[in-house]
């Protein structure tokens, strides 16, 4: 019999409906929340096409430039320095001050920093504009997991989580299909100057359309007490010193830096690992065929790996545990990224990293999904910038790990890709253990 009320069907712990009932039902209960994850996924995607676009335009660079191994290593490390210091910085600002205000002033700083890119002459310039840039773009995560947090329940967060980290792959896809033209028509200065003018426009939006859910203008009654359904104890404000005294903290942190500095591997190392293996060149049918592929691909394990934690909890499985074995089984096919380095076929190569990164997108809605799970609303940024900043701290020192790797090697990958999976397995097991059951009351 079908359901009487569809909002009745997107509430988490309905058994019964099917996935066509919950969306239906998840539209009925109101859309206003899907217009805020909006504003995310596409501030997700700016942040991306920002990053992703050194990697891509990294052949271009060396030879204007005459970057060795270890200049590309070194810009992407000052990157990372100052990404580990603004995720700290940002995620206790963004709950302190509001996601709103803080998320504003960071996309409007590192648009800036982007543009600035154009400017740069030599190495040195490079690295001075990407810790610029990894400071600013470092507030992206936690305003986005606190948006997520604040308008949505845990029967949708994974998806949510899932949809608005689909903007990195898609960023990461746009760039090798945008670039090739401008980089022909203008040269590569004009490249850094359009992406941050797109800055400017999401700004516009940002600042006209995004609210809290109390705070909302238009939002409807049924939305708001649907998204505010869990009930948490009340809690004081506490010291930062006491959330690093958080199981749930170190349980993230710890996890999330074995596993985010993959995504980066990829993000700067596979254009390069492509042009030196398969001889593609930096244009849409050589090198964008590939790379939008393998993004294509990380787009749809974002949003299926949060569909499938969302539809356990649906069935009546606990939160957590949903997650922790929605993980299990993406680590498990990360596996067969192995057999890219080894290939001498291009497709075979492309195969197994769209299959890795794809799991990988999966794994990381998941895990995102589960610190929210447990972590008080008013600390969510400030737990996640803290993990954040262990995890850039670990890109950090794995751009100098792959980057000596390949300079000793002579630019072999085998070792880099063998190293992988083994990442995911660690983390899986560090979860388990140490993962809280449930929101924990904080004393000060």
């Amino acid at each position: 019999m079908p359901l009487q009320n569809p909002a009745l069907a997107a509430r988490p712990g309905n058994p019964h409906a099917g996935i066509g009932d919950k969306i239906r039902g998840a539209l009925a209960v109101g859309k206003t929340r899907w217009g805020m994850l909006a504003l995310v996924f596409f501030a997700t995607t700016l942040n991306y096409i920002d990053r992703a676009a050194l990697g891509v335009m990294q052949p271009i660079l060396a030879k204007e430039m005459s970057w060795t191994a270890m200049d590309y290593a070194n810009i992407n490390f000052w990157f990372q320095v100052g990404y580990a210091i603004g995720f700290v910085l940002q995620g206790r600002l963004i709950d302190r001050v509001g996601v709103k205000r803080v998320f504003f002033c960071a996309v409007l700083l590192w648009s800036l920093a982007t543009g600035a890119h154009g400017l740069a002459t030599s190495a040195v310039g490079f690295m001075v504009c990407r810790f610029i840039l990894g400071l600013t773009e470092a507030a992206n995560y936690p305003a986005c997991v606190k948006t997520t947090r604040l308008w949505f329940p845990a029967g949708e967060r994974a998806v949510a989580t899932g949809i608005f980290n689909a903007g990195t792959n898609v960023g990461a896809m746009m760039t090798p299909m945008l670039l090739p033209l401008i980089l022909h028509v203008w040269g590569w200065q004009a490249a850094f100057l359009c992406m941050s003018a797109l800055g400017g426009i999401w700004l516009l939006f940002w600042g006209l359309k995004y609210y809290n859910p109390e705070d909302h203008p238009t939002v409807k009654q049924s939305e708001l007490d649907y998204v505010q359904q869990q009930v948490e104890p009340e809690q004081p404000r506490v010291p930062f010193s006491r959330i690093l005294r958080m199981r749930g903290t170190w349980a993230f942190a710890l996890a999330y830096s074995l596993t985010a500095p993959v995504f980066w591997f990829y993000l700067y190392w596979l254009p390069p690992f492509l042009n030196q293996q398969y001889n593609l060149g930096i244009n849409v049918t050589q090198m964008g065929i590939p790379l939008i592929i393998i993004y294509l691909t990380a787009d749809f394990g974002s949003v299926g790996g949060g569909i499938l934690s969302s539809f356990l909890i649906g069935r009546g499985m606990n939160s957590i545990k949903a997650r922790l074995l929605s993980m299990l089984l993406f680590a498990c096919c990360i596996v067969g990224v192995i057999m890219a380095a080894g290939s001498s076929q291009l497709w075979v190569a492309v195969f197994a990293i769209s299959l890795a990164i794809g799991a990988h997108q999966a794994w990381t809605a998941n895990i995102w999904s589960l610190v929210m799970d447990y972590t008080p609303k008013h600390m969510m940024s400030t737990v996640f910038g803290f993990g954040g900043m262990c995890a850039a701290i670990g890109g950090m020192f794995m751009t100098q790990v792959v980057g000596h790797i390949l300079t000793v090697t002579n630019n072999n990958y085998t070792v880099l890709f063998t190293l992988i999976p083994a990442m995911y397995f660690i983390a899986l097991v560090w979860m388990y253990f140490m993962a809280p059951r449930k929101i924990p009351t904080v004393d000060v």
